[in-house]
């Protein structure tokens, strides 16, 4: 079991971009294509808003799409998956497990070992480079 972190919304706001707030607190999806330039280098995406460990970079992949693409989370206490009916379509939505911010969705049509495609928005994420140390 995860312990949640709660913040009011105003709280949120004060700590988030504008974008980063619209899609982790409202479940807003960012345009393709403007937040995949992370590098590709070994590390761990974060949650932007409570810095919880969501996915490793060797589970990311070029699936195509302009999102950040991974075939499986960091561990299996990382996300959390609900029902999605919005927008007339039946989708899973992605949330971090720790402070339910919105991440974005998985699919089944991703690469193995998973064959899923966890598609997350980049402003919910921060990229912890990995120390060669």
């Amino acid at each position: 079991m995860v312990d949640k972190i709660v913040k009011s919304d105003a709280e949120w706001r004060a700590q988030l971009s504008d974008l980063a707030y619209k899609v982790t607190r409202k479940a807003g999806t960012e345009r393709a294509f403007t937040n995949d330039n992370y590098p590709k280098a070994a590390g761990m995406f974060h949650c932007v808003c409570c810095d919880a460990p969501l996915f490793d970079a060797n589970a990311k992949f070029d699936s195509g799409t302009g999102w950040p693409s991974f075939y499986q989370p960091a561990n299996g206490d990382a996300v959390e998956e609900h029902e999605d009916n919005g927008w007339f379509m039946r989708r899973t939505e992605v949330l971090c497990a720790r402070c339910d911010a919105h991440l974005g969705h998985v699919f089944n049509d991703g690469p193995q070992p998973t064959g899923l495609r966890y598609c997350m928005n980049g402003a919910a994420m921060t990229f912890q480079q990995e120390n060669d140390d």
